[in-house]
Parts: structure tokens; sequence; C-alpha cells
């Protein structure tokens, strides 16, 4: 199966390393070798911190479906075991640390997250460029990869460059690179650069970032029909941990959050959304070709793409999109706390969209930060790894999608780029 319109998706060979490496798990019994069952993961990760607890139990059973399913779905590679078991117990320690530290101090309790900025829209519709766009402006406080990789203890101002952790979350977030050479023309990974929320969600094992790295149907299916407010309670939480230390106002981003606007804002009722916005056509064949490669570094089972329509199918996407405009007509996104961002000024006119959003949102753009903000654009031109290269799908289904997206190119006046 394939996404409609679309040839089967091919990767790219995997580079000659890593095929060595695989290629070595005849020898192994891998299951036995690198254990990925609940129970295996848990015990390590309270004997690497010595704790127990983990607080309350909303995790456990996503954690124990993502867990079978590691083993009985993804058909992993050595490397791709290595990578989840890492993953897995990087997120269970996080979460042992980080009840450990509110129990140490529960005034972290009372730190108030205090209107933060969020950044949402389609995946692939310019979200990250913008966010580290914005992120040059020193007036915000953006989690960085490494602080998600590593929150505990939380980093301080004086240590948020030189911490010992920085260059081991930077390792470990270019990794991705080094296994699939053509993921960073897609996105930039780095230690450095601010994180998505997906990432600071992983502890609660409701993320879509997990959902992203391993082709686990089972796992997926429930991610679908989850109740997304746990995730933005252990969300809330880590962000307190991180503040604490080391204050300011928190500017964020995830595409997903786009899917649970009523949750965000019931979470942080005085929270801004920047929603950007671009040819949905353009953004699930991007995703496509981004998913395909996310799932090849760990695996070498073929892409069955058929299994995220409701991702990467303009049924689904009209459907997750009308409900924004819906709930935007209705009033239960208050006008003044939504922008609407287009993809096409940003890349045109970058500088004059951001300072239109920081006018909707009354907010000062300083000299300083728009010189910084050039700077950054000046270092990072389009294409700066290279181009990344996908298929848009036949004329006949782009011409059936345009009908299921019109209201939404409408609504918020998004150019057809194919």
């Amino acid at each position: 199966m394939s996404l409609r319109g679309l040839d089967p998706w091919e990767p790219l060979p995997h580079p000659e390393w890593l095929q060595r490496i695989n290629g070595e798990a005849d020898c192994f019994e891998l299951e036995a070798l690198i254990p990925l069952d609940a129970e295996s993961l848990i015990n390590a990760a309270c004997m690497a911190t010595g704790l127990k607890d983990f607080g309350a139990d909303h995790w456990r059973e996503p954690f124990e479906i993502l867990s079978r399913a590691l083993d009985a779905e993804a058909e992993l590679t050595l490397m791709g075991r290595l990578m989840a078991r890492n993953d897995v117990l990087c997120w269970l320690t996080n979460r042992l640390s980080i009840e450990e530290t509110f129990r140490c101090h529960p005034e972290i309790s009372d730190q108030v997250i205090k209107a933060p900025l969020f950044i949402c829209g389609l995946p692939r519709s310019g979200t990250s460029i913008l966010y580290e766009l914005m992120a040059q402006d020193p007036s915000f406080r953006v989690p960085k990869t490494w602080e998600a990789i590593f929150p505990c203890p939380p980093p301080g101002p004086e240590t948020s460059d030189s911490d010992q952790r920085v260059l081991r979350g930077h390792r470990i977030a270019t990794q991705w690179n080094r296994v699939a050479p053509e993921f960073v023309t897609m996105h930039e990974m780095s230690g450095h650069i601010p994180c998505e929320c997906g990432m600071l969600m992983t502890q609660s094992f409701v993320s879509d970032q997990i959902a992203s790295l391993h082709q686990t149907p089972s796992y997926a299916a429930w991610f679908a029909g989850a109740d997304m407010r746990s995730a933005y309670t252990d969300h809330r939480r880590l962000l307190q941990l991180l503040q604490w230390k080391n204050p300011g106002r928190w500017l964020l981003k995830a595409p997903a959050h786009q899917n649970h606007l009523p949750i965000l804002f019931e979470t942080y009722p005085d929270a801004q959304v920047i929603q950007t916005h671009r040819d949905p056509i353009k953004c699930m064949a991007s995703t496509t070709n981004l998913l395909g490669t996310l799932y090849w570094m760990r695996s070498d089972k073929s892409f069955d793409s058929s299994a995220f329509d409701n991702t990467m199918l303009a049924e689904a996407a009209a459907v997750r999109l009308e409900a924004v405009i819906d709930l935007t007509e209705s009033g239960e996104i208050p006008p003044a706390q939504l922008f609407d961002s287009s993809y096409k000024a940003l890349l045109e006119q970058p500088q004059d969209c951001v300072a239109r959003i920081y006018r909707h949102f009354g907010m000062r753009l300083s000299e300083k930060t728009v010189e910084a903000m050039t700077q950054y654009l000046a270092a990072k031109p389009r294409h700066k790894y290279g181009e990344h290269r996908y298929q848009t799908g036949s004329d006949e289904s782009i011409c059936r999608d345009r009908a299921l997206l019109a209201r939404y190119q409408a609504y918020y006046n998004v150019p057809s780029e194919v």
C-alpha cells in the first residue's frame, strides 16, 4: 500500500558502516541482548537512578503498549533496538528524576507559566524556521534539545551553554544525521537548537514524537484516541521545573498542538498561539518522506504509509483543519490569542512576517532582535544542507484533494503550490 497518488516510498541505501553493523545481527539473539520488554526497561531505569517513584500512573498503559509493539511490530535492526532502548530508558529515568526533584523541592509547583507563546500548524508548514527565528529574541525562554533529553537537574542560566550534558545531548540528537544522512535536508538536528514539545512530552509516553520513530501500529492506534490531558499536565510540570532555575517567558513549538487547541488552552488559559499555513498537499507529501526516513533509521521494514492515512491523507487533514476553523468561528479560541501566519509570507518577507506577529500580540520587537534574526537568516539560507525532494502525487489525486481542502485554503487564503 502507498499514500494515494504516490508511488511506494523508496528509501536511500543505509550508510555502509550501518549496513555492516546491522548485518552482524544474525550472530546474536537480539531480544535477549537488547531487551525491550517493560520489566527489563523499568528495572534498568530504577537501577540507573536509585529511584522507584514514577508518579501518577497515566504513563503505564502507553508505555506497556509501546514496549510490546517494539518487539512484535517494529522489526528493529540491531542499531534500531539500541536507539529504541536508549530512548525509552531516557524517558523513564527522566520521569523518575522529575518526580524526585518535585518531591525534594515542592516549591517548584508554585512556578507560574505566564502567557506561553506556542507555534503550531501542519507538519512541514514552516513551524521550525519561524520558531528558530523568534528564538533569537532574548526575551523568550526556549527549551533546547539537550534540556529535553537531560532535564534533571535543571540548568541555571550560567550553565545553559557550558553544562557537560550539552555535548552528550548534541551527540544523541545528531546521531540521526549519521544514521540517515539525507535527514539533514529535511530537519536540522542539534543539541543546541530549540526542541519541539513532542520531546517534552515523551516522559508521559503520550507523544507524537514516539509515534514517529517506529512503525508500531498498536501504539499509533492507541495514541490516535488518547486523552492528551495527561501529556499536557506533564508538559506543564516540566516547564515549571526548567524555569525554576532559569526563568523567562516560554516560546514553544509543535505542529501537533493544532490538533489539541482546546486542551492547550485548558492547560494554559493565557496562552498565545501562532498557527502557520501552507498548501496541505505539499505538507502531506513532505511528511511522508520525513516519516519514511525516520522509520528507515531503525528498521528495514517497508514503509506502510497507509497506516498513517490519518496524518497524511486529505480527508483526515481537512477534518482537522476545519475543526480549527469551527473553533475560531465559535469563539472557543479567543481571536486575540491566535495569529495566522503564512508560509509564503514567511519565506518571502520573514522580517515583516515576524513584525506582524509582534504587533498582534502587543510585543516589543527591538532593533537588536531584528539584527539577530537577520544574521540568523543569513547564516541559514534555504536548502543549506541540500534540497529535500519528494513526490506530490498525480494530477488526478491533487485535483481530488483540492476539493477536500477548499474551505481551509479559502478561509486562510493559502495559495496552491502544486
